[in-house]
């Protein structure tokens, strides 16, 4: 009877084993908005592929690079989908617990110049006298801006009329309202206006200032140490969304990530899809190269908002993303 005992008290052992084994592992995730920009992250949540890899991700969209790293840093997220030039401000403070880059997603600036007129032949030049309804000052979006119009020959501060103390969640309402000749503005906002004649795409900034980190997943160095087999999933899921991007329509992709869009119709999210796949917007694997590092310092520096000059190799991990890849 005492085997008989023992054979049964293993049998139930082996279940729990497994179970255990087989156990889902959370990460919280805080987006800095919420964006088609960052279609290859709802892929990776739609698709499945997180779930593939046994995680199941929280995500919570934190409205704003300056709460999207609090959260990061108050231990309130594991993760922060946000832009590179956040991790370079907490540096510059003196972290003893440097955020770190480590998967990137987008590898251009999202946004796009629209002017309230039809504009058949435009040239940047056409700004100069106007009103230019620009984005929050220190983003990474109104240093490109300023970046870009610098390198078409224009003075932001001098040659234009530059607003920049307009939220950005009321820029595109305040343009809709009658304050400025011209918006920089991000998608699906920018076609919107288009469809309804409120503004015509003219340019696109993604493509004038190149390829920079613009958004990256980052944690703090103590959660990469405490995690590494969590991490190494995270990055893997978010690999096989980026290569499900590259290869499938921009239909397909709209249709994967439309329930994280529910007030845009299907054919605005296509359209934007193929409009930032076009660019170049959409990294097509989590690695952040050194380059691009630089880019972005320039860009910050050029703007007058770069604190310190941060070693690429201090605040990047490229380690997980190339395991990644080479599997």
């Amino acid at each position: 009877m005492r085997y008989v005992s023992l054979f049964l008290t293993f049998l139930l052992i082996i279940p729990l084993v497994a179970c255990n084994n087989d156990k889902t592992e959370t990460i919280r995730v805080a987006e800095v908005t919420r964006s088609i920009f960052y279609a290859p992250q709802y892929v990776a949540l739609s698709e499945g592929f997180f779930e593939e890899e046994g995680l199941n991700v929280e995500l919570t969209t934190t409205w704003g690079g300056d709460k999207t790293m609090t959260a990061v840093l108050s231990d309130g997220a594991d993760i922060a989908l946000v832009g590179s030039e956040t991790s370079i401000y907490v540096q510059a403070q003196g972290s003893s617990d440097p955020v770190i880059n480590f998967a990137q997603l987008t590898q251009t600036d999202g946004t796009f110049l629209v002017a309230r007129e039809k504009m058949e032949d435009f040239s940047w030049d056409q700004l100069k006298g106007s009103t230019f309804l620009g984005q929050r000052k220190g983003g990474m979006p109104q240093m490109v801006g300023e970046f870009v119009l610098k390198k078409n020959g224009i003075d932001p501060h001098n040659d234009l009329e530059l607003i920049q103390n307009v939220d950005f969640a009321n820029i595109a309402s305040a343009f809709a309202s009658g304050t400025g000749d011209f918006v920089q503005l991000f998608e699906p906002q920018a076609s919107i206006f288009e469809q309804e004649g409120k503004g015509f795409i003219v340019a696109s900034f993604g493509k004038e200032s190149g390829h920079v980190p613009y958004t990256t997943f980052m944690a703090k160095q103590s959660y990469l140490d405490g995690n590494k087999e969590a991490v190494d999933k995270f990055t893997r899921a978010i690999y096989k969304a980026q290569q499900w991007v590259q290869t499938h329509s921009a239909k397909e992709v709209a249709e994967s990530i439309q329930s994280y869009f529910e007030d845009t119709p299907l054919e605005t999210i296509e359209m934007v899809v193929d409009r930032y796949r076009s660019q170049g917007s959409y990294a097509t694997d989590p690695i952040l190269d050194e380059e691009e590092w630089d880019n972005l310092q320039n860009i910050m520096d050029e703007a007058g908002e770069l604190p310190a000059r941060i070693e690429y190799s201090t605040l990047v991990n490229t380690s997980i993303a190339e395991k990644i890849i080479s599997e």
